[in-house]
């Protein structure tokens, strides 16, 4: 059992299906972070994302915003800010203005930009992405930091810049950076101290590169003699649960197909093999569940067998099922799933044990001691019965 206490949260990029009013798919999307923190969940991250229809918020600060202000405990992270497509000190004062407005509930989570058809739109090298997100990543914790800076690179240019706010949380909110399937976010994460999020967990190829990336990310720490903390990596993979695996299964059709379509759409990655049903395929090959809490459980303990400990698992957030069902496994998960890793049961469960092991004795005493009671009162009765000594008449006028 790991050390770590397990925290829960969920990764929104989000998939949302062509056919819906967008509209009301973003307000379900903050209908739902509302109702992952009433649940107990601790954190939820929020995608940026600009083409291909599906993964509709532009601005995972404006949805921060809205969420803050209906929620009291839930901590919100940008998952993440494409840092390529804004200007670093642009991207540090907004962070900063929602580290103050949530009282030190934002995280800030940066990558490169996932969709190359985003970058393409904007005139964006795919090829240079990352070594901007890396160029980015640095100004921004040096302003953080209070730093002024003046450079100029081959896509910003500052001159004396600084944060006239600073943040509210010290000495920055929490970074992370994400990590599918190549080192350059076990790289950065290493190299600068921050958390990591790897999004591909459960896929085959993020699955069997997590030991290396996290390998690579305490590799860089050590050289510069530091040690990377396994409570700050999180691992994202898609779920849905039930009270059975056949309603679960029942529950992810509607949506299901739609959700694999999408993604093919981006990349062709989940190829089912034809004659194959889509879903069945998809658990078969250990890319996500669809089952009970003991299923979603078996996963999460897979994962701690893969990589050791780690401190978030973070549900992929998808439309495979409607929305009431969709609710329903988030609260079957809070309800049977977080408190087997917490352990919360824990003395519960020993209380429940040490008194089964000592019914017959505790049995006894406690019938021994309601005798003891019927005793007494019985006794008191009897006292009460016995006439008391008086010497008024018994009968005739003088008695009253």
């Amino acid at each position: 059992m790991s050390q770590i206490e397990l925290r829960h949260g969920i990764f929104l990029p989000p998939f949302h299906p062509n056919e819906e009013n967008p509209t009301q798919c973003l307000e379900r999307d903050l209908d739902l972070i509302v109702h992952l923190d009433r649940l107990g969940f601790h954190e939820a991250w929020i995608g940026e994302h600009h083409s291909a229809g599906y993964e509709i918020i532009s601005s995972p600060e404006i949805f921060i915003a809205f969420a803050a202000e209906r929620t009291r405990h839930i901590r919100l992270g940008t998952g993440v800010v494409s840092l390529p497509y804004h200007h670093p000190m642009m991207t540090a004062d907004r962070i900063v203005q929602l580290d103050h407005m949530t009282r030190g509930r934002v995280m800030f989570g940066a990558g490169p930009g996932l969709l190359a058809s985003d970058a393409i739109m904007m005139g964006i090298d795919p090829m240079t992405q990352r070594d901007r997100m890396a160029e980015a990543l640095d100004a921004i914790l040096r302003l953080f930091r209070g730093e002024i800076i003046t450079e100029k690179t081959d896509w910003y240019t500052m001159e004396g810049a600084r944060l006239h706010l600073l943040p509210y949380t010290k000495p920055h909110p929490e970074v992370a950076v994400v990590s599918a399937v190549t080192p350059s976010g076990g790289r950065l994460a290493g190299k600068y101290d921050l958390s990591m999020i790897c999004v591909a967990a459960t896929n085959p190829f993020g699955y069997d590169a997590l030991a290396s990336n996290w390998q690579i990310a305490c590799d860089v720490a050590a050289e510069q003699g530091r040690t990377m903390d396994p409570s700050r990596l999180r691992l994202v993979g898609p779920m849905h649960i039930a009270e059975t695996r056949e309603l679960a299964f029942e529950n992810a059709r509607w949506g299901f197909e739609r959700y694999l379509g999408y993604l093919n759409n981006n990349q062709p990655r989940f190829i089912v093999p034809p004659g194959q049903d889509a879903l069945e395929w998809f658990v078969e090959n250990r890319y996500g569940v669809c089952g009970t809490p003991d299923d979603a459980i078996a996963l999460i303990e897979r994962l701690q067998d893969k990589q050791g400990e780690f401190g978030v698992f973070l549900h992929q957030a998808h439309n495979w099922a409607d929305f009431e069902a969709t609710k329903r496994s988030y609260e079957l998960y809070a309800r049977y799933v977080m408190p087997h890793f917490s352990r919360a049961n824990q003395s519960r469960a020993a209380s429940f044990q040490w008194c089964g092991d000592n019914r017959a004795e505790f049995s006894a005493k406690r019938q021994a001691a309601a005798k003891a009671m019927f005793d007494k009162h019985e006794a008191e009765q009897r006292e009460r019965a016995q006439p008391a000594a008086s010497t008024r008449p018994a009968r005739g006028r003088e008695a009253w």
